[in-house]
Order: C-alpha cells, then structure tokens, then sequence
C-alpha cells in the first residue's frame, strides 16, 4: 500500500497545483494536487483528493476520500470518510452519515461529533487473500487491455487523437452531456430493437459493440487527461492518462464511479468529435 501511495505522490506532482478532473457537475471536485475548502455556507457533491489536505466547514453531499492528506470536518459529510495515508480529524460539530474508515492514521472523533455509520480500519490483508489476488488480477488484465487499446488506435489514427484532443479542451461541458445521453440511449435503443424481427439484427450488433465502445471511450478519456498535463506527445500522453485513471480505480469507494465518469465523458467527446467533423 505505501509503496502504491508513493507512486501515487510522484505522479501527481507532475500535475499543477489545485488542478482537477473534469466531472460530471462542476460541484464534484476530483483534485490531483493542492488543498481543498469547502467553506461554510458552501455546499459539494462528492470530493476525492490525491495529494491534499481538506477542511470542510460546510456540507459534502456525498463520500470524501483523500489519499496522501488530512481530512479535518468542522461541517457535514452524507456520506463516507475514507483516508489512506492521511487523518481525519472530526469537530464537535462534524456530521458524518456513513462511515469513517482509515488505512494508516486512527480518527481523532471530539466529543459531540457524529457518526452514523462505523468507525473502521480498512483491512489490508484482504488484498493477499484469494479474492484480493483475483481482484488485482483482473485489475491489472483490464489495464493491459486498455493499454493494447488506446496503442492501436494512437498508432492507426494519430491525427483523429489529436482532434478528439481539441474537442475535450474546447467542448468539455457539451461532451458530458453528449456522453450521458449516449450511455443511456444506446442501450435502450438495442432493447427497442431486439423487439422487432427487422430490427434484431441490428440490436444484437448494437449491445455486442458496446462493450468496445465504452472501452473506447475510457481509453478516449485517459488520453484527453494525459494531454493536459504532456504536451506535444500523444503516447506518452495517455500513457500517464490512464496510468492515473487505473490508480484512481483503486481507491475505495470512488474508483467505479471516477471510471464510470470517464467513460462517459469518453463517449461524449467522439460523438461530439464525430459531428464536428461532419459539420
């Protein structure tokens, strides 16, 4: 674990203070590197944190999760608490209604703070048992096949890279929007039309390619974040995009659902890509 958190660390000091993933809503703050604040009278949806501390004087609607960095809550959390590396100190008038879990560093809980949920050490051995194994191993197979992928379509169509690039850049909020219609739609549209006998064909083909097609769009994803932090090089530039959005899959909690964030948000910027191209 501390060896994971440390390449954690070295690889986010490559990123600039305070910058943030893009996320579904501009109140979920995902942050590489730098502090965050949620003051009073402000209010947040979910917040991740790799290398930073947190203070939260007003409410967290949903879990906070911080890898290297103390967490310190004056305010109101609705859902878990995690810290890896760090502390979580709760106010006498701290509000947590999930549960506070810790790798490393205990909580220090004052009097008058409340929990619902557990205070709870997250158990590590877990990750040597077989189903830890199993877990890390899937975990590492789903990463070289992501690795494989994004390769081949840098190598086969390097120039479409570059202008998927510029859409996550300059069409950032529209490519989450598209994205979100698209992981609805698609798959309702192949149910509809499985139900006709014309239109079975078609649906059948439609569910087969989504699986590719969402893997495309977290390989799409890590390339627009690795393009943000390496510039000039495509390569090397997803390589360190999903090198982050694998490492950030392994974070409790949170890592479904920053991996379920990008692949729509992949979606989003080919479709919007696609049109742009068309127009």
């Amino acid at each position: 674990m501390r060896r994971l958190l440390a390449v954690l660390v070295l690889l986010f000091t490559l990123a600039p203070a305070g910058s943030a993933l893009a996320a579904a809503s501009p109140k979920e703050r995902i942050v590489l590197s730098g502090p965050v604040t949620i003051d009073r009278g402000e209010k947040s949806k979910d917040v991740v944190v790799i290398d930073g501390d947190v203070l939260v004087r007003g409410t967290v609607d949903g879990d906070l999760v911080a890898i290297a960095g103390d967490v310190t809550v004056r305010g109101k959390v609705t859902g878990n608490v995690v810290t890896i590396a760090g502390k979580s100190v709760l106010g006498r008038r701290a509000q947590v209604g999930g549960d506070l879990t810790y790798v490393e560093h205990k909580p220090r809980v004052a009097r008058g703070a409340k929990v619902a949920g557990k205070t709870k050490k997250y158990d590590t051995d877990k990750l040597t048992g077989p189903l830890g194994v199993a877990a890390i191993g899937f975990w590492v197979a789903v990463g070289v096949s992501l690795l494989v992928l994004g390769l081949l379509l840098l190598l086969l169509a390097p120039r479409a890279a570059d202008a998927l690039g510029r859409t996550a850049r300059a069409k950032g909020g529209v490519s989450i929007g598209v994205g979100v219609l698209a992981f609805i739609l698609l798959p309702i549209i192949a149910f509809v039309a499985l139900v006709s006998v014309v239109g079975f064909p078609f649906g059948v083909g439609l569910l087969l390619a989504l699986l590719p097609l969402y893997a495309i769009g977290y390989v799409t994803a890590a390339f627009a974040l690795g393009s943000r932090i390496v510039k000039g090089s495509r390569i090397p530039a997803f390589l360190v995009g999903l090198l982050i959005l694998r490492l950030l899959a392994l974070i409790p909690f949170a890592g479904g659902l920053i991996g379920l964030l990008a692949t729509i948000f992949g979606l989003g910027v080919l479709f919007v890509t696609l049109f742009r191209a068309r127009s």
